[in-house]
């Protein structure tokens, strides 16, 4: 799952139990190793404390542990720049288009610690500087499953499960 913050996790969870396979959230991976007080969970914690997005090589070190334990799955929010996708194949790429103004009311709405005005707007920027080339790299691999992510959720997991199963 490609997109900004704000979304995909409602989506690949939906996906993955309409799939039958394991929802894997890089958000959900490092709160835990937050949460678990590890070294790697420490660095983070460090890194959300500045409204920064963690480094490249602190998340492939979170998550590639939980891709080797697993077969099939939906993955949500990893990669999110062409450094961590070094070495990744997928079937498909789903990649949700969202405006950033709902972006953003969606991100205060949850509540969350580290979704403030500030925060928000960091990590917009940084999305559109690094992920925003995973777009055109999946595209060229024939990957890319592109839905409008401003619908009701229903419409929009409708449209993913059939494009995922017609490809």
């Amino acid at each position: 799952m490609l997109a900004p913050p704000g979304g995909k996790g409602t989506q690949g969870v939906r996906l993955a139990e309409e799939l039958g396979v394991d929802h894997i959230s890089s958000g959900d991976v490092l709160r835990a190793e937050v949460d678990g007080g590890t070294p790697l969970g420490r660095e983070v914690a460090a890194c959300l404390a500045a409204g920064r997005l963690a480094p490249d090589e602190l998340v492939s070190r979170a998550m590639r542990p939980a891709l080797d334990r697993r077969d099939g799955y939906v993955l949500d929010g990893f990669p999110r720049t062409l450094a961590q996708a070094d070495d990744l194949a997928f079937d498909a790429v789903v990649y949700l288009d969202v405006p950033e103004a709902e972006i953003e009311r969606r991100l205060l709405a949850r509540g969350r610690a580290d979704d403030m005005p500030d925060a928000i707007a960091e990590r917009l920027r940084q999305y559109a500087a690094d992920t925003r080339p995973l777009i055109d790299h999946y595209r060229e691999r024939g990957v890319l499953v592109e839905v409008d992510g401003d619908r009701p959720p229903d419409d929009i997991t409708a449209e993913l499960l059939k494009a995922l199963r017609a490809g």
